[in-house]
């Protein structure tokens, strides 16, 4: 295989970013990760404590080296991260941490990639693959008042664990599988009050089912009819118990369908009990902050300590490759995985999709479809 003229970049030393360079090296090419923090899965070492994949060990292995058996069927965080090194050590992967791209460009009519990078690196690259993933900056809604409120407001990508907050009054902000971990987490570690602020009743599903994991439905669900697979969701659903007596009723909306909106299911990890033993109140959705007090969709005001905002992440897309045209309303990729957009043929995207069947499982199957459409141009 003839090599190309400049190698190939990797952009993000996540999960997504390792296995493509993986698969790249198998096929004979050269592949440079860039990762602006000093060590791969940076996203991950900034999660809170308590997490565990949702996903088994199985289902979220990288191509090349499974995760070891002492993890566990749900490996936690550290476990993860410990792993992510090995993968990277395992394959003798190039890594190049400590620098950031802020802009690809093309190279001009010889083909190829421009990369501008801190420091006024500018590299040269055969192709470029995108792999900052789906978390890359917190995002805070611009709540009215927000800036003026005189308690401990804080994105979930600053909570660790519940020890700060025992004995405080804490709203977590965001039902989707992260606040409602954090709220359950608060509620087991001595938090005085937790309440979980809800925009939109998620649908709550178990980890596994009789030993069977939610992810392997998840794989066997996707390719049926949206509709179909709502029905189908609905017995598994209501094996957990109905909290609509405690504020938190069933979603009138299709699994499925929220699944292809964006919208994952939040496998309960711990929700459920606190719920139903008071240790979380489910209220409405944040409307505006004055001074300590927090108003509610349904007019509540209420005073708490301290305010968590599980309210996502953007993908942060817009400087890198924003004026390039690859990019739809929500800023993600237009084209995704193996495929390249007809403008920007050798830029590809990895990591930005919410798959139901795992997106650790997805982007292990993306690497080396992606390297092969590399090779292929080669």
């Amino acid at each position: 295989m003839p090599m190309p003229s400049a190698p190939v970049h990797v952009i993000g030393a996540g999960p997504g970013g390792l296995a493509t360079a993986a698969a790249l090296a198998h096929r004979g090419i050269r592949a440079v990760v860039v990762e602006r923090s000093s060590d791969v899965g940076a996203s991950w070492r900034g999660h809170y404590d308590r997490l565990r994949l949702h996903t088994t060990r199985r289902g979220s292995a990288l191509p090349g080296l499974p995760i070891p058996r002492a993890a566990g069927r749900w490996p936690a965080r550290d476990d993860f991260v410990r792993y992510l090194e090995d993968y990277a050590r395992h394959h003798r992967l190039d890594l190049a941490t400590g620098v950031e791209v802020f802009r690809v460009d093309r190279a001009g009519q010889d083909g190829g990639w421009i990369l501008e990078a801190t420091g006024g690196r500018r590299l040269r690259a055969g192709a470029v693959v995108v792999a900052t993933g789906r978390n890359h900056t917190p995002y805070l809604p611009d709540w009215p008042g927000r800036d003026a409120y005189t308690g401990d407001l804080l994105h979930a990508a600053a909570y660790r664990e519940p020890g700060p907050y025992a004995g405080r009054d804490v709203l977590v902000v965001g039902a989707g599988n992260t606040g409602a971990e954090i709220a359950a987490d608060l509620a087991a570690g001595g938090a005085e009050r937790v309440r979980l602020a809800v925009r939109t009743v998620p649908h709550i599903l178990r980890r596994a089912t009789l030993g069977w994991p939610a992810q392997v439905s998840g794989i066997l669900c996707r390719r049926l009819p949206v509709r179909l697979v709502d029905r189908l969701a609905r017995p598994i659903e209501r094996t957990l118990p109905d909290l609509t007596a405690h504020g938190l009723p069933r979603p009138d909306t299709g699994l499925y369908s929220r699944v292809r909106e964006g919208a994952i299911p939040v496998l309960d990890a711990g929700l459920v009990r606190a719920v139903r033993r008071g240790r979380v109140e489910p209220v409405g959705a944040v409307v505006s902050f004055d001074g300590p007090e927090v108003t509610l969709a349904d007019g509540a005001v209420i005073t708490p300590d301290t305010v968590i905002a599980a309210t996502g992440y953007r993908r942060g897309l817009e400087p890198l490759v924003g004026h390039l045209g690859l990019l739809d309303g929500r800023g993600l990729p237009l084209v995704h995985g193996r495929r390249t957009h007809p403008a920007a043929p050798g830029l590809h995207f990895t990591g930005y999709s919410t798959p139901i069947s795992g997106m650790l499982r997805e982007l292990a199957r993306d690497a080396p479809r992606i390297a092969a459409a590399i090779a292929a141009r080669t």
